[in-house]
């Protein structure tokens, strides 16, 4: 893999963790929420208000730029794979970010998964 195609592959990978984080960081902003006919409308003008949901979405739109044009120069059996790295940035940056646990159990799984990750990446 050429540094330009791992280069947009990692971008990809970590824009759709930033996405991830956003995401949440925007609803424990709002809050717990349901949705149901009668508050479809202000829950839906509360999200889309919210900064860190823009930035989350945002960081989407420009992750699938990136992602599509990872994929014209990656094969997809290696890039797809390749988004399980962002396991090992979410868990970290929930850690650090929002105090969320991080535990063997859960490493050792991760870990796990980036071996795989590793291993299709040689192939």
């Amino acid at each position: 893999m050429s540094a330009v195609s791992l280069a947009l592959v990692l971008t990809g990978v970590f824009l759709n963790a930033v996405a991830q984080l956003l995401l949440k960081a925007g609803t424990n902003a709002v809050g717990h929420f349901e949705f149901h006919w009668d508050n479809a409308l202000p829950v839906g003008m509360k999200l889309a208000a919210n900064p860190a949901i823009l930035g989350g979405m945002t960081c989407y739109v420009i992750s699938l730029v990136v992602w599509i044009m990872a994929l014209s120069r990656v094969p997809v059996s290696v890039a797809y794979p390749m988004l399980s790295i962002g396991y090992l940035l979410n868990a970290l940056a929930a850690w650090a970010w929002f105090g969320e646990t991080l535990g063997a159990q859960k490493l050792l799984g991760i870990g796990f998964i980036i071996l795989g990750v590793w291993l299709i990446t040689r192939s």
